[in-house]
C-alpha cells in the first residue's frame, strides 16, 4: 500500500484549491462544451469527479428548469463542499437541481446509479477515469449509467500545456520539454502502483466501443493565449508550474541541474521569477471523446 508520503500517490485534500482555479479559469470550455452535449429533453446529467466544479456548473446552467438533476460524484469531500458553496452563491433559478455525492470510481458505480433519479442522459468524466485501476472497466460502468440514447463524454488526452519559449537563459535549453517528459515518467509509475492495475493498450474511443457504445467521436479544443500574458496570468502559469514541480521534486525525475534552474524561475524574490517574463504564452489542447447508447 502507498505510504502517505508517497510522490506517485495523489492526496486530492491538497489540491483543492487549484482544481477551483483551474475550474474558475475554463469556465468559458466548460460552458462551451455543456451546450454541445446537452440535448432538448434531457433530464439527468452526471460528472464524475467532479473535481472543482466547472462542469457541473455548466451542465447545470444548461439544464436548468423543473425535474431535472445534475449530479456531482467525488471521492473528496472538500472539493464537494466547494462545489456546494458555488451552487449556493448562484441566484435561485439560475442553476438545476445539483446533488452530491461522495464517492470513489475505483468502487464501482452502485452508489452513483442508486442516487440517480432516472438513467443518465449525460455522464461527463474528466481526467478521472485514468485515475482508476481497470480503465476499460470504469468506461464500461459509466456506459451503464445511460438512458437510452444517453452520451459518455470523456475528457482525456489532448496535448499538454506550453507556455515557455525553449531558451530561458537559465538552466539548459528545453527545460519545459524536460518537465512534460519527466511529468510523462511519473504518470505511469502512478498507474502502475495502483492496486490491481490494468493496462488498456488502445485508445479511448476503442475503450467506448468496447463499451458498447456506438457513433464515436472526438472534438479537439485549442486553447491560445499569445505573449504578453497579463500580469495576474504570469503569475498563474508560475504556479502551475511550481506545483508540476513541487510533484516530480522527491521523485528523481528531475536532474539536479534542472531543479536548479526551477528554482530560480519560481521563486518570486528571484529576478530570473517567470512572473516578470514578458513572452509567457498558453497553448494547449483539449480532447473530448463521445460515445451514444443506441435507442
Amino acid at each position: 500500500m502507498a505510504s502517505q508520503t508517497d510522490p506517485y500517490r495523489v492526496d486530492w485534500s491538497e489540491k483543492v484549491d487549484g482544481l477551483v482555479e483551474i475550474a474558475r479559469d475554463e469556465r468559458q470550455w466548460y460552458e462551451v462544451m455543456a451546450a454541445s452535449l446537452i440535448r432538448d429533453g434531457d433530464r439527468v446529467a452526471v460528472d464524475i469527479g467532479c473535481g472543482g466544479g466547472g462542469m457541473t456548473l455548466a451542465m447545470a446552467t444548461a439544464l436548468r428548469g423543473g425535474d431535472v438533476q445534475v449530479l456531482a460524484v467525488d471521492a473528496e469531500p472538500d472539493l464537494l463542499a466547494t462545489v456546494a458553496d458555488q451552487v449556493a452563491a448562484r441566484p435561485a433559478g439560475s442553476l438545476a437541481r445539483v446533488d452530491l455525492l461522495a464517492a470513489d470510481l475505483d468502487g464501482g458505480v452502485a452508489p452513483v446509479k442508486a442516487a440517480l433519479t432516472a438513467p443518465a442522459d449525460l455522464v461527463w468524466a474528466s481526467a478521472s477515469v485514468h485515475h482508476v485501476a481497470d480503465q476499460q472497466a470504469a468506461v464500461t460502468a459509466l456506459a451503464g449509467l445511460l438512458a437510452p440514447g444517453g452520451r459518455l463524454a470523456l475528457a482525456e488526452g489532448g496535448l499538454a500545456a506550453r507556455h515557455l519559449p525553449w531558451d530561458l537563459g537559465v538552466g539548459e535549453p528545453g527545460l519545459e520539454v524536460r518537465l512534460e517528459a519527466a511529468s510523462d515518467r511519473w504518470f505511469a509509475r502512478m498507474r502502475a502502483e495502483l492496486p490491481g492495475a490494468v493496462r488498456m493498450p488502445y485508445g479511448w474511443q476503442e475503450a467506448l466501443r468496447r463499451a458498447g457504445l456506438g457513433s464515436v467521436t472526438t472534438r479537439t479544443t485549442l486553447r491560445e493565449q499569445p505573449a504578453p500574458l497579463p500580469a495576474a496570468d504570469r503569475a498563474q502559469v508560475a504556479e502551475r508550474l511550481a506545483r508540476w514541480v513541487d510533484r516530480l521534486r522527491p521523485t528523481e525525475l528531475l536532474s539536479p541541474a534542472d531543479l536548479a534552474a526551477w528554482d530560480e524561475l519560481l521563486d518570486p524574490d528571484d529576478p530570473a521569477w517567470l512572473g516578470h517574463r514578458e513572452d509567457l504564452y498558453r497553448l494547449d489542447a483539449r480532447s473530448v471523446h463521445l460515445g451514444i447508447r443506441s435507442e
